[in-house]
């Protein structure tokens, strides 16, 4: 095919114009369509400062656990739990449907459950034991190296403990002995702890492969 512009030149393949025709960015590699990717570090830090906030008051309410009963410093403690899990659990959400979003472009295939599920698993009754772990191991394979297998002992110790502590805040309610109230409080420390570094570790999985993968430019990561 000759040259569109100068009529003389051949035309290089897949475009109309020459190399000296066509200006430089018209050879830039392809970078094929669809969503692009969104850097999950900024909200993963975000989240980890919440969870950080959130173990420190779980260990203050330890602390108190472990002395005579104060009623009125406990519900100030108690009410402090209750409210930073409540912002905690926002930032956290945001986090993961950002993962989740990324984890459908590196391997949409790999991806057993609907985005939906993401924010909806937690919430529905039942199956709220196990939606919310399968979405994040999900996001976990497909964010793993090319080429190296992501084991999911981190993911699922987390989940372990998180279960725990549902559990045993449901005890509870019928039994707010100094034993299960101390506990409560040591299960949801340690929570909070494997949960960070489960969004640290996953984070930076998926920081590592865009920068490092043909998927999309790095740019996309802003």
């Amino acid at each position: 095919m000759i040259c569109a512009s100068c009529h003389s030149n051949e035309a290089v393949t897949g475009e109309t114009r020459c190399a000296r025709c066509a200006p430089a960015d018209s050879f830039a590699p392809f970078v094929p369509p669809g969503p692009p990717l969104r850097s999950p570090v900024g909200l993963g830090r975000a989240t980890v400062v919440m969870l950080g906030l959130a173990g420190a008051v779980d260990l203050v309410a330890l602390w108190l656990d472990l002395r005579p009963p104060s009623g009125r410093v406990t519900a100030a403690v108690g009410i402090a739990q209750g409210g930073l899990m409540a912002a905690t659990a926002v930032v956290y959400l945001r986090w993961l449907w950002r993962v989740r979003a990324n984890a459908e472009v590196f391997d949409a295939s790999s991806q057993s459950k609907a985005r939906w599920w993401t924010i909806g698993g937690w919430f529905v009754p039942v199956v709220n034991l196990w939606f919310p772990r399968r979405v994040v191991l999900d996001a976990w394979d497909a964010s793993a190296p090319q080429g190296r297998p992501a084991g999911h002992g981190l993911v699922d110790l987390w989940w372990t403990l998180w279960v725990a502590g549902l559990v045993v805040d449901r005890l509870l309610r019928v039994d707010s002995r100094w034993g299960v109230l101390a506990a409560a409080d040591a299960i949801d420390l340690a929570a909070a702890v494997s949960a960070a570094v489960v969004v640290l570790r996953l984070s930076r999985m998926q920081h590592e492969k865009a920068l490092g993968g043909p998927l999309l430019p790095s740019a996309a990561l802003g």
